[in-house]
């Protein structure tokens, strides 16, 4: 039952990999997007999201499942169950900017709380590459998990989303300066470690040096030895 978390900056091809890591292993990819049309599914009215892949559509029921046992325990403590009109997805929807915001709109706490719940849930069910939001500090103590960082230089990672996003290279690169520097104090603010920290990782792989499909390999080797010394 392999637990892999993916981190990445942007472009840096996380994405990508956690995607075809999930699909390889026949386990589910949990990223921000699908916790908050999780999230949605638990009573949050922002809008319908339509997808037609079955596999994804019946983890996102159970997931959907996994975040009203959360908030439900919540409650059950006495604590903010986040029913309010749009707060279980202002939580989950958060970029890292603004939660490494001085003033963050939602209490650090509050963050801390839910998205380590939700992460710790995932993890306990298994059989889930799960993408950023803090979970290789969340469950670095995990057995079997495997923690995965992906790196590439700042000029790659700027062609790869001009590409993507069908800009021009120089506000490519000026979004990646940006989401690199929020992607650090996040981690600085949260949990007062360097993000890009070997010592966080079981596994660090330059993909501006190998390719996502070989990257992918390597994942999913590690990610099923890792489970079998563990016992998982």
């Amino acid at each position: 039952m392999p637990v892999i978390t993916m981190s990445g900056n942007i472009a840096s091809g996380a994405r990508e990999i956690g995607q075809a890591v999930a699909e390889g292993l026949g386990i589910d990819f949990v990223d921000q997007q699908l916790m908050v049309q999780a999230a949605q599914r638990c009573g949050v009215p922002v809008g319908t999201v339509a997808e037609h892949d079955e596999r994804r559509g019946s983890f996102r029921e159970r997931l959907a499942s996994l975040l009203r046992t959360v908030l439900e325990r919540s409650a059950a403590s006495g604590a903010d169950p986040l029913t309010g009109a749009t707060g279980l997805e202002a939580v989950l929807s958060r970029s890292y900017a603004d939660m490494a915001a001085e003033e963050p709109q939602l209490s650090d706490s509050l963050y801390l709380k839910t998205m380590s719940g939700i992460i710790q849930e995932l993890a306990a069910r298994g059989k889930v590459v799960i993408l950023g939001r803090g979970s290789q500090m969340v469950l670095a103590e995990s057995p079997g998990a495997l923690h995965v960082l992906c790196v590439a230089k700042r000029q790659l990672r700027a062609q790869r989303l001009a590409g993507r996003d069908e800009i021009g290279l120089e506000e490519a690169t000026r979004r990646a300066v940006e989401s690199d520097r929020a992607r650090c104090a996040f981690y600085k603010k949260f949990w007062h470690v360097e993000v890009e920290d070997p010592k966080l990782y079981d596994l660090t792989i330059d993909t501006s040096r190998l390719s996502y499909e070989i990257a992918t390999d390597l994942v999913v080797a590690a990610a099923k030895a890792k489970s079998a010394a563990a016992g998982v």
